[in-house]
């Protein structure tokens, strides 16, 4: 057969093993209970057929999501023994954290050591980051507190897998808990926040220190940031398995319901991003007087590229073309938009807050609100500098719910959904660094409003 046919047939296939499903379940047609489990798994022997080719990590994640839920649904004896599975992901996803988030944090606050010199452009910048993605925080909370995606799901089979929860703390037990008293010791026990105080810190001191060995550290963490965000890539090649066994495990303890909770996460995703840029970015840009048409014209090409490659680094070259034709001066852009890659990741941060709450909910644990609060600006402190790689914002996600005792499998539940979600997200992040370099360029009274560049539309 021709592999051109091959994807055909194996959606063909999908089609029908739904409809046979569906049929069946309603006592529509008579059939043998194991017809539909043949038809089903004939698919998705077909399905496998169709991506083994390709070498998209995401499609193969897509497949290994079906065959775990197949399996948790037929077999859930079996799928009860695959835990390990993504407890082994797991593990391995908790040794990335504290280094990756020390070396992205000390690389993107004392890389930028040169905002002394360029005084008060910078710090312009770094206060219209901060303001707009906390606003992205509140509207995320706000909306999965409305939805409550994650409110729903049966506890039974799993309430002995959840952490124990924390002892009652007086706000001096919080604040104490914040600083590290051994950085070995918080690397160990996984405590982001006390990593994220240890490198704030140390990037500072770097900035401060003298010429010569700052150099040297400073291209010793960007080595490190480099080769972690390369261990990163390795070990999502083992995301298949971990998902795989982590939704066998989830569809035979609990059946379908975590499922039809993670297409409402899905939906309040995309809701809170649209929320987000009517209710922010579109009034920003009027108050900075930005010329909306050529504005939307101008990044429509960067905001494509981000959603279908889930990189922000893919649509950078051209998202600063972008900007400099609608007259927004090169300094700035060269300045603002890589700047913004670490300090105004705004779709990310929405995420987060809807994710790391949507965890919290499906396992039954209630955060008041100033619980929530700490726990999103956690992962908005860490998740600086993870723009460029797909599905790193899973990686902080994971390592934090575990330092706040709230477990792990929810996040297995959206793992299945989150190439969806990363394509709306990075697009969020590209739009709202482009209109950050136009904003601070209006703030600097260096905005050409009657600038016409050449039309980046055009073919080549």
């Amino acid at each position: 057969m021709p592999k051109s046919r091959l994807p055909l047939l194996a959606l063909l296939f999908l089609v029908l093993a739904s409809l046979v499903t569906v049929l069946a379940a309603n006592n529509m047609v008579a059939l043998p209970p194991a017809v539909p489990v043949a038809v089903r798994w004939l698919a998705l022997l077909l399905v496998g057929a169709a991506v083994a080719p390709r070498r998209s990590l995401t499609l193969w994640i897509v497949v290994s999501m079906l065959v775990g839920i197949e399996l948790g649904h037929d077999a859930p004896g079996v799928a009860m023994n695959l835990k390990v599975l993504s407890d082994a992901f797991l593990r391995l996803v908790k040794t990335i954290i504290a280094p990756l988030v020390f070396a992205t944090l000390v690389v993107g606050i004392a890389g930028h050591a040169n905002l002394k010199q360029v005084g008060r452009m910078g710090l312009k910048a770094l206060i219209y980051f901060e303001v707009v993605t906390t606003f992205a925080l509140f509207i995320g909370l706000a909306a999965i507190n409305l939805t409550k995606a994650g409110v729903g799901i049966s506890q039974a089979g799993v309430k002995e897998e959840a952490l124990a929860a924390a002892p009652p703390q007086t706000a001096a037990d919080i604040i104490l808990h914040i600083f590290p008293e051994n950085i070995a010791k918080s690397v160990a026990e996984g405590q982001v926040l006390q990593v994220v105080i240890f490198a704030i810190l140390f990037a500072i001191g770097l900035a401060l220190t003298p010429e010569r060995p700052r150099r040297v550290m400073l291209e010793f963490c960007e080595s490190l940031s480099e080769v972690m965000f390369k261990f990163t890539n390795v070990v999502m090649y083992f995301a298949p398995l971990g998902v795989g066994g982590a939704l066998a495990y989830t569809v035979g303890k609990m059946g379908f319901a975590p499922l039809l909770n993670a297409l409402q996460l899905l939906l309040t995703l995309y809701g809170a991003l649209i929320a987000f840029a009517v209710l922010v970015l579109l009034p920003v840009a009027l108050l900075a007087r930005i010329p909306l048409r050529r504005f939307i014209a101008a990044v429509a090409e960067p905001v494509s590229i981000a959603f279908a490659t889930t990189s922000s680094e893919a649509a950078l070259p051209r998202a600063m073309e972008a900007m400099e034709s609608i007259g927004v001066p090169r300094r700035i852009v060269a300045f603002v938009m890589p700047t913004g890659y670490s300090f105004n990741l705004d779709g990310t941060t929405l995420y987060l807050s809807l994710a790391a709450v949507f965890v919290a909910q499906a396992a039954g644990v209630p955060l008041t609100f100033g619980q929530q609060l700490l726990m999103v600006f956690t992962l908005m402190l860490t998740s600086k500098g993870v723009a460029g790689v797909p599905r790193a914002s899973l990686v902080i996600l994971l390592a934090t719910v575990a330092s706040f005792n709230l477990p792990a499998w929810p996040v297995f539940i959206i793992l299945g959904i989150d190439a969806l979600m990363d394509m709306a997200r990075t697009a969020v992040n590209v739009l709202g660094n482009c209109l950050a370099s136009a904003v601070v360029a209006r703030w600097e009274g260096e905005f050409v409003d009657d600038y016409h560049g050449p039309d980046l539309t055009a073919v080549q």
